[in-house]
């Protein structure tokens, strides 16, 4: 939000007509917000986000919905699907849930030794192919061909 910064421009002489508008913004919004810089919405969603945070903080295994019946007993009302938001914006996860993005798009060693020697490097197209021989129900073999860059070549039954 821009509206501290005119704030601070105006408190150094800086007209607020010409800070608005090399940032962008309207005037009216700015001294609506200057009049009522903190809203009842904001200060009652802060309010139940304290509440939501005490209780993550002294059971942190909780999930959001066992958050939500700890804030609505310390006098907070909201429903479940406000806690999750209030939770999920500020990163508020249970410890038992699920890890989030810890490899990052590695893959993790190999199971087993490559005792084959295979490599299944090319450096360009056209210099490496790939088959599969698939079982199906009605016991044909389908083989297909695919060149290493993913595209398929050749299929047949």
């Amino acid at each position: 939000m821009m509206y501290p910064l005119v704030r601070e421009l105006a408190a150094g002489g800086i007209p607020v007509a010409v800070t608005c508008r090399v940032l962008g913004i309207a005037r009216q919004p700015y001294y609506r917000w200057l009049a009522d810089p903190v809203t009842d919405a904001e200060l009652e969603e802060a309010y139940r986000a304290n509440a939501l945070f005490d209780a993550h903080r002294e059971d942190p295994e909780f999930g959001y919905r066992f958050l939500a019946d700890e804030a609505r007993d310390a006098g907070e009302s909201m429903s479940d699907r406000t806690a999750w938001r209030i939770c999920s914006t500020n990163r508020w996860w249970s410890v038992f849930g699920k890890k989030r993005g810890s490899k990052k798009g590695r893959s993790g060693p190999p199971v087993h030794d490559d005792l084959v020697g295979r490599v299944f490097t090319a450096d360009a197209p056209n210099t490496l192919w790939l088959t599969d021989i698939e079982r199906h129900e009605a016991l044909l073999n389908r083989v297909g061909v695919r060149d290493h860059h993913g595209r398929a070549v050749a299929a047949a039954r």
